[in-house]
Order: structure tokens, then sequence, then C-alpha cells
């Protein structure tokens, strides 16, 4: 019976993100179903799969929730997914003071 599986979290303390894009943990290891990127900083920050590309902003205190197969393709087709080996990465459009951003991913 198929079940629904979740990687390791990654995370990225406030004293690791700057104006600079920075890795937030390690790459992904499965085709990844869903995620959430949480930002429990005081600071709002863009997310990137690039490390260049601004892709996702999270506010300050807030989530991001991303279904990427929540549309399931009929007749044998292949779904969306997030690759193995993808890397996220976080900077900062407001300084945080403390806490961190988190990466979450449901295969």
């Amino acid at each position: 019976m198929p079940q629904a599986r979740f990687e390791a979290i990654r995370s990225l303390g406030f004293a690791g993100i700057s104006a600079v894009y920075a890795a937030v943990g390690a790459v992904t290891t499965t085709k990844v179903r869903a995620f959430v990127i949480s930002n429990l900083t005081q600071g709002d920050m863009f997310f990137s799969t690039d490390g260049t590309t601004n892709h996702f902003v999270v506010s300050a205190g807030s989530f991001v929730l991303i279904d990427v197969t929540a549309n399931m393709l009929s007749h044998g087709e292949e779904n969306f997914f997030v690759p193995i080996g993808t890397q996220f990465y976080c900077k900062q459009i407001t300084a945080p003071v403390d806490k961190a951003v988190y990466v979450s991913f449901l295969y």
C-alpha cells in the first residue's frame, strides 16, 4: 500500500542568512510531491532553487505550502515532482535577529 513519507527537515539559522543566497540544508534525496517553506524569523525572505533567481517570497513568521502533484494525471501519465538533487536557498529581504527558516518535504 502506498504511503506518504517525509525527508528530514532542512534548516538555516538566522546567523547564516544574509543578502546573498545560502543553502538551506542538503539537496533532496527523493522525488518530492509537496513541500513547506517556514520562515520563523522576523525578516522577510526570498527563496530559490538555483541560488540566483528569486522564486518565492516568505514573509516573517509565515510559510508557503506547495503541492506539486495536487492535480493527479490519469491514464498513467507522469506527474510533476520536485527532482532528486534539488537544493533550496534563502536570502534576506530584511535582516532576521533570531530563529531560523525551514524546508520540509513530502514524497
